[in-house]
């Protein structure tokens, strides 16, 4: 009712309320509310008082927001359809969502009809990249003020299908022709290239026959672009800010026949020098990831693999963390760069210097610099307590711990003194290392980095991350490590349940039964070993 009444205010004025800041806030409020017939009306009145097709409204800093919000609620459209009880009232609400359905053609006709000065509209441009969405059938997250955190912002936000109406499917396909006739648009504006990548991603996932003639006919437009003789257009573009982002989605949605084309025919030969550039280099991480699974792989490798040096001292450590992780997906070329890395830092001669490269990978400091060493011919190794671990170090150690031989990071691990150890437990980038180290490794190789961890483990059950790292190597750990845990913790117990962290580990390791009932704890604790080892053999 109290929809219902708001919304009859705002009839006759429709177009004034959604460009005023609190209204547009209000009714982006209340469409999710509203019925979809309601919504159909509101944008039949925002089609009729605009006069220029949603293009006022949707090309506005506040409108846009609503006409989104609109075009979102078509994911409720056939609500009543599923419903086999439906009333007669349900039936005429049905019959209305077809008005919705009709008002998102119009509006998909009024974004063909001005197409270029919707796409290059900063706020035109996201109801266009909804609209996409809708008519492909997927929906995101809605867009808020609230900025995503750090773990968030570096992932795709997911994406929920709904179903749609069969003139959907066909609009789909007009708007994406009538994109592609202005594709010259997404090389020269950042605005339209996002609009472009978005229409690649829908595509990608609802359409992927039609996303490949799209991918196909733009890679032909990039390429068939006047350069200067000899060179690829490519190479311009992966340079600049606007198309290097369109490049991107197109090597990550891309196909084997296209990737191997785009390399052998553009990039071979240019890796380097891209991987080098401050904004190349990103497509060129993109393009390692997506030959991963490919015979293309170890031919690009060998060619990055050249510059790894540079590329370091360059600061673009996203290559060469990419590179590890391709090289662990895809199993090959993993001795080559442990021994190119081993180089790079300077701990590869002599050999004592290998028990070294756990610290420096996770520093990303070079043997001299990190051991404050005078010469490279330095053979006396000081002890140096563990320090600077880095977020970029610490993702090429996770990389190099999915390798199949891992001994000389194990090796090195050991080295380091139990303080060390917990520094590493305790440290936001480091703990995600030892973690990786502990879970991956065999009972006997994990059953020897817990050794070295005696001593420390009540102080790790009482840090925030160090508590998580203690978690997974439990999960991970055989009944009798389990035992040596739980008797180093047990005694300790008024510190470990009175702290914030250690009391959730208290509780998780059944620690009470342990002090109490001995027996019947072991009995539990053998019981969840056998289970594991049971679904991890299936899953095998």
């Amino acid at each position: 009712m109290f929809v219902e009444n708001v919304l009859s205010e705002v009839k006759g004025k429709a177009a004034l309320v959604v460009m005023d800041q609190t209204g547009s806030v209000t009714l982006q409020q209340l469409l999710p509310l509203s019925s979809p017939k309601q919504v159909g009306e509101v944008l039949l009145e925002l089609d009729a008082e605009s006069g220029s097709g949603f293009k006022a409204v949707s090309c506005d800093r506040c409108g846009g927001h609503v006409v989104e919000s609109a075009l979102r609620q078509m994911s409720r459209w056939n609500e009543t359809q599923k419903d086999p009880r439906a009333t007669t009232e349900e039936e005429e609400e049905e019959e209305s969502s077809e008005l919705l359905e009709a008002q998102v053609l119009s509006l998909s006709q009024a974004v063909r009809d001005n197409i270029a000065d919707f796409i290059r509209h900063v706020h035109g441009s996201h109801v266009v990249r909804t609209l996409l969405h809708v008519l492909g059938g997927c929906l995101g997250p809605p867009r808020t003020d609230a900025r995503p955190g750090g773990k968030d912002r570096r992932c795709a936000p997911p994406l929920t299908d709904f179903e749609i109406p069969t003139s959907f499917w066909y609009e789909l396909k007009s708007l994406t022709e009538t994109l592609m006739e202005n594709i010259n648009l997404s090389v020269t504006d950042a605005v339209a290239s996002a609009v472009f990548q978005t229409m690649l991603t829908v595509c990608h996932r609802k359409r992927p026959k039609l996303c490949k003639q799209l991918l196909k006919r733009t890679m032909e437009y990039l390429t068939g672009l006047s350069s200067a003789p000899g060179v690829s257009p490519l190479l311009v573009f992966l340079k600049d800010q606007a198309s290097s982002h369109l490049i991107e989605t197109i090597i990550q949605l891309s196909h084997k026949p296209l990737l191997r084309d785009l390399y052998n025919n553009h990039l071979k030969g240019h890796l380097v020098d891209l991987a080098l550039h401050p904004i190349a280099n990103f497509p060129v991480q993109r393009l390692t990831a997506a030959s991963a699974s490919y015979k293309l792989f170890p031919r690009l490798f060998d060619e990055l693999v050249q510059g790894v040096e540079a590329i370091l001292a360059a600061g673009h450590m996203g290559v060469i963390v990419q590179l590890a992780e391709s090289c662990a997906e895809s199993g090959e070329k993993q001795d080559d760069i442990m021994q190119c890395l081993l180089r790079a830092f300077h701990c590869a001669e002599p050999g004592s210097r290998h028990v070294s490269c756990l610290p420096l990978f996770m520093s990303l400091l070079t043997y001299e610099v990190y051991y404050h060493s005078e010469t490279a011919e330095g053979s006396i190794q000081k002890e140096v307590p563990l320090t600077s671990i880095c977020y970029h170090g610490s993702r090429l150690v996770q990389a190099l711990a999915k390798f199949k031989e891992r001994s000389l990071l194990l090796s090195s691990l050991r080295t380091l003194s139990p303080a060390d150890l917990l520094t590493l437990a305790s440290d936001p980038a480091g703990s995600h290392v030892l973690q990786a180290l502990i879970t991956t490794s065999s009972d006997k190789g994990r059953g020897k980095i817990l050794k070295r961890l005696e001593g420390q483990l009540v102080q790790m059950a009482c840090s925030r991350l160090g508590s998580r790292v203690l978690e997974a190597a439990w999960n991970s750990a055989s009944v009798s490590q389990r035992q040596s845990i739980a008797q180093e913790l047990a005694p300790c117990e008024s510190q470990l349940r009175s702290d914030q962290f250690a009391r959730h580990v208290w509780a998780k390791f059944a620690l009470s039964h342990f002090v109490h009932r001995r027996a019947h704890w072991q009995e539990i604790q053998t019981g969840e070993s056998k289970k594991r080892k049971l679904f991890s053999d299936i899953l095998e």
